[in-house]
């Protein structure tokens, strides 16, 4: 999927190999002279040259520093860049933060916007603090992600957790990537086409197992999931949790036993990044299951380990659903 160093340097090397041929003298004299000037030889030797070490120095390319906001950003970005020479991603928030909700930028994080030539954030109101960080860092380029997609209640940010939501949003990094670093465009666009596809496999893949399941309302802890649901045909009945760690009160959670009871559902779904108390009140008192769904919000820094996380994420949950909702 990710093209190694060499193929990743060759669109660098072109374009620089043809910058130099064009800053090249002519050899004066017809074309008969002109083959037999030894200064026409000298000029081929030093572009073949330039191109066989343009691809290991890229000298004409400048560093890039991408910082991303939290841990689906980095994942996305860390696949559509690659083995890009001389970029650097960075993950603002920790991997194991989880959704940005709350969270409240810190002096060390404003350095890190200060030091970076490109933010790339969810948006749609995940970062709360983004315009606090476009004001406090002027001139600081911006890629959000879901920048033109339709968002469904009333303004849900947690695309990335549909597979379809997730391949839109690498879309616009990517396209946003190519504006702000034009060196690189070719491989952003080439990388981020090779993990469009592994993610329409994915989905291919989910859609062949879930579509036939006779049983798909389910209840979640989190709003993490809608566009998941709506993508393979599930119903959510009920959302336990509003937010993360904000667990109900003694009425709400009476509502929502009477409601699984009611609703027939075969599974409650938890996330692992938010434990609850209330998953295991609701367990005894309907017999029902707790099951646990990953909203792909968490996982390992290593980009060698984060770059396949998403679809490791989204594999455990196909398991969990079919073993939850099966017959």
């Amino acid at each position: 999927m990710a093209q190694s160093p060499a193929r990743d340097g060759e669109a660098l090397a072109a374009s620089a190999a043809k910058r130099c041929r064009a800053r090249l003298p002519s050899v004066g004299g017809s074309s008969q002279s002109r083959g037999k000037s030894p200064f026409a030889f000298i000029w081929v030797a030093l572009i073949l040259a330039i191109q066989g070490v343009v691809p290991v120095s890229a000298a004409e390319v400048r560093p890039m520093r991408i910082l991303t906001s939290f841990y689906p950003m980095y994942v996305m970005t860390l696949n559509i860049v690659g083995t890009a020479p001389d970029v650097t991603i960075t993950c603002l928030a920790k991997p194991t933060t989880g959704c940005l909700h709350d969270y409240q930028l810190t002096p060390g994080d404003l350095v890190a916007l200060t030091k970076a030539d490109v933010f790339v954030a969810n948006g749609a109101g995940m970062e709360a603090f983004l315009d606090k960080a476009i004001n406090q860092v002027p001139g600081l380029k911006v890629v959000e992600a879901a920048a033109g997609i339709p968002l469904a209640d009333g303004g849900n940010p947690h695309l990335w957790v549909s597979i379809s939501g997730a391949i839109a949003e690498t879309r616009n990094i990517a396209r946003g990537l190519a504006a702000a670093d034009p060196d690189r465009a070719s491989l952003y666009e080439k990388n981020a086409a090779d993990y469009e596809a592994t993610l329409e496999q994915l989905r291919a893949r989910m859609h062949a197992a879930l579509d036939g399941l006779k049983h798909r309302k389910i209840i979640t802890f989190h709003e993490a999931f809608p566009y998941f649901a709506r993508e393979f045909g599930l119903t959510i009945v009920g959302v336990v949790e509003r937010e993360p760690g904000s667990e109900p009160g003694a009425r709400e959670l009476a509502q929502t036993v009477e409601l699984v009871k009611r609703s027939g559902v075969r599974a409650i779904f938890a996330e692992p990044q938010y434990p609850s108390k209330s998953a295991g009140i609701i367990q005894r008192e309907t017999g029902v299951a707790v099951a646990s769904l990953d909203p792909a919000v968490t996982g390992e820094l290593d980009p060698a380990k984060a770059r396949g996380s998403y679809c490791e994420a989204m594999e455990r949950n196909l398991a969990v659903l079919v073993r939850s909702l099966a017959d």
